[in-house]
């Protein structure tokens, strides 16, 4: 159906078409020069087809775009109309999350099909975590777990890690201590995007429960009754050190680090929670008039996230996985005695969502992609990949 009222510019409608002469079918990349379109090119003929918009333009000889409806309604400006995909939603979630948490088995996620491992990345991306049960209590099976997912990113803790309590790494993971809600990596640039987490074995003393704890959910709660914190968590950048290994000290680029709660600068709308008080480096970037502001939001912040309808406490058993997004769903343990030896690792962000991407494509094809398909036939898609796909 024609959108109504949708204003394009005549340079952006030609530097976006789609035709063999000017967009690689198989390599989905641009192969006309943008820089040859004229500031003030105007199409020679309009026309309103029942699939999309047809337009030809000036040329040594007359060239013809089409553009299929659903595709200029996606990614329209003015007005900005694009739908959101289904998988893009975002479920938050507090302490009661306990009664239902996202689940699925192993045995699901290792199936040829993908669509267990396609339900598996749905969960962690609507709720920023997800539980995966019946996994063999092994490293080896645990690791093939992750690479389900992608590339295991490698860290100065190394790359699938299997460890104990016994400071073999210069961090407080490695302890028996407690650990409060936090991210990893704030002192990375690039914070990895998934953990997973796999307890192995705890044999000789008790404790050790896992906290989990929606930085999402928090954050929308601390806007609501806290706004000025909410505005100086966002705002107000946080430095951060990983020094505990000898041959290694990391700080993020710029050195200042990020503000704990960073937002998309386009729409507004949280992307990432960095938080870990216990890495943060000295606070000298405060101008002394937000000195005590700072520490009053991070006190309302601390108030939020370790209230009892913040936290998620479990106590994780062999055979049990756990995977969280670590730029949205801060972790943490409670204290413990005897041997807890501990497996898992990190993947990149990228990967994770590249690997969401191609899954969604195959099992939840978006609306421009089908109707480019019945308008304009199979040749839309080439290599596997349609070239209206909204992620291009």
């Amino acid at each position: 159906m024609e959108p109504e009222n949708v204003v394009t510019h005549n340079i952006w409608l030609r530097d976006h078409c789609r035709c063999p002469k000017c967009f690689h079918a198989v390599t989905k990349q641009r192969i006309f020069n943008t820089f040859d379109i004229p500031r003030d090119i105007a199409p020679m003929s309009v026309n309103a087809k029942p699939s999309g918009l047809e337009v030809v333009w000036p040329d040594k000889v007359s060239h013809v775009s089409f553009y299929p409806w659903t595709w200029l309604q996606e990614n329209s400006y003015d007005p900005p109309l694009n739908q959101h995909k289904p998988y893009n939603e975002k479920i938050l979630w507090g302490s009661k999350i306990q009664k239902s948490p996202p689940t699925i088995t192993y045995e699901e996620v290792m199936a040829e099909d993908q669509q267990g491992l396609y339900k598996w990345l749905l969960n962690i991306h609507k709720f920023g975590f997800s539980f995966v049960s019946g996994v063999p209590a092994t490293p080896e099976a645990t690791e093939e777990l992750a690479k389900k997912i992608g590339f295991i990113r490698e860290t100065q803790y190394g790359k699938f890690w299997d460890f104990t309590a016994d400071l073999a790494k210069g961090d407080t993971a490695y302890t028996t201590l407690a650990l409060g809600a936090h991210t990893d990596n704030t002192y990375f640039s690039d914070p990895c995007g998934l953990q997973l987490f796999h307890l192995l074995s705890h044999t000789d003393g008790t404790g050790g429960a896992t906290l989990l704890v929606d930085g999402f959910y928090a954050a929308s709660i601390l806007k609501e009754l806290h706004p000025e914190a909410h505005h100086l968590l966002s705002t107000i950048p946080v430095p951060a050190h990983a020094a505990g290994e000898q041959d290694a000290l990391y700080t993020p680029s710029p050195q200042t680090g990020y503000p704990v709660l960073g937002h998309n600068t386009v729409t507004g709308e949280l992307r990432q929670v960095r938080w870990n008080n216990d890495d943060r480096s000295v606070m000298k970037d405060l101008s002394a008039d937000v000195v005590e502001k700072w520490y009053d939001a991070i006190r309302q912040w601390n108030k939020t996230i370790t209230s009892s309808d913040s936290e998620y406490w479990v106590q994780l058993q062999p055979g049990t996985a756990v995977v969280i997004d670590n730029h949205r769903v801060m972790h943490g343990r409670s204290a413990f005695e005897g041997k807890r030896r501990m497996c898992g690792a990190y993947i990149g962000m990228d990967e994770y969502k590249s690997k969401l991407a191609v899954l969604s494509e195959r099992f939840n094809p978006d609306k421009v992609v089908s109707q480019a398909r019945k308008g304009a036939g199979d040749e839309t898609v080439v290599n596997g990949r349609s070239i209206w796909n909204c992620a291009l």
